[in-house]
């Protein structure tokens, strides 16, 4: 690596590189603090130690964001598989509400921001661009509504599942064999849940999801998909990364992999380095396209990270380490912040509000038994047995009357 060079690297002529910055920040596309914050301190920002100027045992905080030049941020809304079917859209919209009041709380620091446009000015003003990006296709809990509604709160992208099915898609676990296949990747309302992220324009991310999952939605979806924290799978033979015929999909479709920085999916072991995360970079560069290749992060939502990338202030690191493997500064660029924003602007251009919203239902039998109530199912069996039972009860009346 180029010695001295992450703190010279935005003077013209750093690392061979002329005028990289200052208008080139790096925007991470998934970070876990929100996660952190709920299992701290409940969410209660304005306990004093979760003040994230000080806050020092998570991977993120205000200063290491300025020292890594974070100016773009997807904050992961994440909850357990085991909120599924019980208080999963509960919880994710507290995990949404926690991001907007970190942007309340510091707005020197953050603006929470909804469109490509809107990451655009953050880079200008010099603040962290902070988006919603909801971890877990079960945090909508099979509900096209509910779907609309997280985008109405800013909800940019939705990965559609995460360590576990839903009843309409189906996730890594499926290619290790510890979870069955249910959908075969996506069930019809699997299909109809993507055409209605198009519709809106949310983001449709494959990180989590099994291989027959990733190519179903790569051919169904009318914009670029993401994975927005996963790996090279030849790389690293772990099922949470992207195999190389799938990266071909990624390839053909404009789609974008943003590497993860999980020594179990860089190294598959417990220890890994920054070199080998550039690995991954340069082989989804060579099998997609410059285009295609992004930062991942995962930072807060793992528990061991490289050597040299220990926290989001390590970013200028690894862009060092890029230009000593000869990365281009338009390849820099698009690692750092183009290649995301082509794709949302795609996803924007292709979304369609005046379109009719998608508003079939799944089938009350894909949805396992919990305490939910079968509201505007009228052909729920249990309902027509309720009802058989009243109309034999008044055909019963009038014999009754006449015994009287």
């Amino acid at each position: 690596m180029a010695q001295g060079c992450p703190e010279r690297w935005r003077q013209p002529g750093a690392c061979g590189l002329p005028n990289l910055a200052p208008e080139v920040t790096a925007p991470e596309r998934h970070n876990d603090l929100p996660w952190q914050l709920l299992k701290m301190f409940n969410n209660q920002l304005r306990d004093e130690r979760a003040n994230l100027t000080t806050l020092a045992s998570t991977h993120t905080n205000i200063p290491k964001l300025k020292a890594g030049f974070v100016g773009g941020q997807f904050w992961s809304a994440y909850v357990p598989c085991d909120t599924q079917n019980k208080d999963a859209v509960r919880r994710t919209l507290e995990q949404i509400d926690v991001v907007h009041r970190m942007c309340q709380m510091y707005p020197e620091t953050f603006v929470c921001v909804t469109n490509s446009t809107g990451i655009r000015r953050a880079f200008q003003e010099g603040r962290v661009a902070s988006l919603v990006g909801v971890e877990g296709g079960h945090s909508i809990d099979s509900s096209l509504a509910v779907l609309r509604a997280l985008y109405h709160l800013g909800m940019r992208y939705l990965t559609l599942t995460h360590s576990c099915n839903t009843p309409w898609a189906d996730n890594w676990l499926v290619d290790t064999g510890e979870d069955k296949a249910q959908s075969q990747g996506l069930s019809l309302f699997g299909q109809t849940v993507l055409k209605e992220m198009n519709r809106l324009g949310v983001m449709i991310d494959l990180a989590h999801v099994s291989v027959a999952t990733m190519k179903a939605a790569l051919e169904l979806s009318k914009a670029p998909v993401i994975f927005s924290h996963s790996s090279a799978y030849s790389l690293c033979a772990h099922r949470r990364n992207v195999p190389d015929d799938v990266l071909q999909l990624v390839k053909q479709t404009g789609s974008l992999v943003m590497v993860n920085f999980y020594n179990d999916y860089v190294a598959c072991q417990r220890e890994a380095n920054l070199s080998q995360v550039a690995d991954h970079l340069d082989y989804i560069k060579n099998v997609a396209g410059a285009e295609a290749v992004g930062f991942g992060g995962d930072y807060d939502g793992v528990s061991r990270v490289p050597s040299g990338l220990e926290d989001v202030s390590k970013y200028p690191d690894l862009v060092a380490e890029l230009l000593r493997r000869q990365w281009t500064e338009a390849e820099i660029r698009g690692a750092l912040a183009d290649n995301l924003l082509r794709v949302f602007e795609a996803v924007e251009e292709a979304s369609d509000h005046t379109q009719t919203p998608e508003e079939e239902p799944i089938p009350l039998d894909k949805l396992e038994p919990s305490c939910r109530t079968k509201y505007g199912y009228s052909q729920a069996p249990s309902l027509h047995r309720q009802l058989g039972a009243l109309l034999a009860s008044l055909a019963l009346l009038p014999l009754g009357l006449c015994l009287l």
